[in-house]
């Protein structure tokens, strides 16, 4: 299956309904507590991936249902599609329990290594928790592209250092980072997301490039979740699940893994938000 088809097969709904036929419950509410333990590739910068969804927040996200949401920004208006404001929350703050200010958002904006992308002329704060873009040209889709993790929002004074320093607002703050081999994210308490995402206690995820012990570690209770296993070591497993088929896996899980009904369409890490939105049944 290429990935157009993987898209269409995802946003058509048939991906539930692939869940549903393998046993695993889509209505039952998330759980919270518990460790979620996965295997990752090294290619497509995994890992990264993973740490952006759980570590850090961007203005804008597209929610488990497929509809663009609010994150860190709670609005935002335009007259003509150029000129934007938006419009923060209030109740945001930084793992190191500063508050999450416009100033922090406009560094990152003007960090990003996909700035070029937005076609941006200014990032202005206008106020402690709004901001003005003005774009060269007219764009209805600029919410929808600020959701994207190239465009997660770190605090202003860490915008510069590699990623295992920078300080997010997301569900998890990073207890241990090895760039290219570990992970270890715990809970964030009281977060603002508290009862909406974030249902762990912790996610933890290793690099293991070969596929084949990718598969081993899940086969053998290691890890809960691989990434583009192997499927022949699997497939004979009663206690797993295969995404979004046991012939074309993207991923693999133990049953006592929660997904929410629709997974994103983009990739098999549902968009590096995995970490937020699965839960441990």
């Amino acid at each position: 299956m290429t990935r157009i088809d993987r898209r269409a097969l995802f946003s058509s709904g048939a991906a539930a309904a692939l869940l549903a036929a393998s046993g695993v419950s889509l209505d039952a509410a998330p759980q919270p507590g518990g460790r979620l333990r996965l295997a990752l590739p090294r290619e497509d910068s995994a890992l990264d991936q993973l740490v952006r969804g759980a570590a850090f927040d961007s203005l804008t996200e597209i929610a488990p249902n497929g509809v663009l949401q609010g994150e860190l920004a709670k609005g935002w208006s335009s007259s003509e599609a150029r000129i934007w404001q938006f419009d923060l929350r209030e109740d945001v703050r930084f793992h190191d329990g500063a508050p999450m200010r416009a100033n922090d958002v406009v560094a990152s904006l003007n960090a990003s290594a996909g700035r070029g992308r937005l076609g941006l002329i200014a990032i202005d704060a206008i106020k402690d928790h709004a901001l003005r873009l003005e774009l060269e040209t007219p764009n209805p889709h600029l919410p929808f592209l600020l959701s994207d993790q190239r465009f997660a929002i770190c605090s202003a004074g860490t915008v510069g250092a590699q990623l295992a320093e920078r300080i997010g607002t997301g569900c998890y703050f990073t207890r241990r980072f090895d760039g290219e081999r570990h992970y270890l994210g715990e809970k964030v308490p009281d977060h603002y997301k508290q009862g909406q995402a974030g249902w762990l206690d912790s996610v933890e995820a290793v690099v293991i490039p070969d596929p084949g012990v990718r598969a081993e570690a899940l086969r053998d209770g290691f890890v809960d979740v691989a990434v583009l296993p192997t499927p022949d070591l699997l497939r004979s497993r009663g206690n797993l699940v295969f995404h979004p088929s046991a012939d074309d896996m993207v991923f693999a899980l133990h049953r006592g893994v929660g997904l929410p009904s629709v997974i994103a369409t983009r990739d098999g890490l549902d968009d590096g938000r995995l970490a937020e939105r699965w839960w441990r049944i």
